[in-house]
């Protein structure tokens, strides 16, 4: 079950903690496709809530396979004053080409005609695998409030493309591979959004300042020290599950277990994670 009476909390430990301003709320590591449209939008309302005044932004994501649901809870996000809404592609019955594709993102955004739409691009996980450079072309006539691009997979050079295309800056592409991001900044990313942000967000900060100013040998340390972490625990089996287990025990903040069909980490894999956490020394010391 959801539990909003640690959401307060949690949006502390990310602003003080990790240094983390901005959230996204209902996406793949929030286990947002396994919620029902009720638990979703209690969710949305708790972090717009006690984000206020702490958080810049809390962007939603209202992505569903059912059209008239993911326009329930686009309504539902502009009313409760969400500061941006994404989609995913809906990934039974599939768009097969980029004008099906925004077709289904259209009729979403116009119910939130004041929000900021962002188009969420995870091929891994929904087998959508239109390009987004070419669903950029022409995309603020059918999306007045296209704002940017959630980029969750590795085609670096389908980013690229956007980025150069992208030349009066009118959007955000927002990075979602955490072990990549220096490459995606390399090539103009705006931001990232990411699972290891709530526990590796301050380290990631200074990434972000190594790179802008710029000291890349140092942006590398951080990116390859993350990496480090992340090629350990994949190769233990690492996803939604194993990511709660291990906010949970760099942050105190009971994240709970998944839902079905996800199951639980293994109390195996807790210790090992936090072993190899606990191993790596960080530039600033850490």
């Amino acid at each position: 079950q959801i539990n909003l009476s640690v959401i307060r909390q949690y949006v502390d430990y990310l602003v003080s903690e990790q240094n983390v301003k901005n959230v996204f709320v209902n996406g793949t590591t929030g286990e947002g496709l396994s919620l029902n449209i009720q638990e979703r939008k209690q969710l949305a309302e708790e972090w717009v809530c006690q984000g206020k005044d702490k958080l810049d932004h809390v962007i939603i994501h209202v992505g569903a396979l059912s059209l008239p649901e993911s326009q329930e809870l686009a309504r539902h996000a502009a009313a409760i004053g969400a500061s941006g809404i994404a989609v995913i592609a809906p990934f039974f019955f599939k768009p097969t080409n980029k004008d099906e594709l925004i077709a289904f993102l259209q009729k979403v955004a116009s119910e939130a005609p004041a929000v900021p739409f962002y188009y969420y691009h995870i091929p891994p996980l929904t087998g959508v695998k239109i390009r987004v450079e070419g669903l950029l072309d022409g995309i603020k006539e059918r999306i007045p409030t296209f704002q940017g691009v959630k980029f969750s997979d590795t085609d670096l050079l389908d980013l690229a493309q956007c980025i150069n295309k992208n030349e009066r800056e009118e959007f955000a592409f927002l990075y979602g591979v955490d072990e990549q991001l220096l490459n995606a900044l390399a090539i103009g990313a705006d931001g990232a959004v990411g699972s290891t942000y709530n526990y590796l967000g301050r380290k990631t900060n200074l990434m972000l300042q190594a790179f802008a100013k710029p000291d890349l040998a140092l942006a590398r340390k951080y990116q390859f020290l993350t990496g480090e972490f992340l090629n350990f625990v994949i190769k233990l089996g690492f996803g939604v599950a194993q990511t709660k287990a291990v906010m949970t025990f760099v942050s105190g903040i009971p994240m709970g277990p998944p839902r079905l069909p996800l199951v639980d980490a293994s109390e195996e894999f807790i210790v090992k994670a936090k072993a190899k956490l606990d191993s790596i020394v960080w530039p600033d010391g850490d």
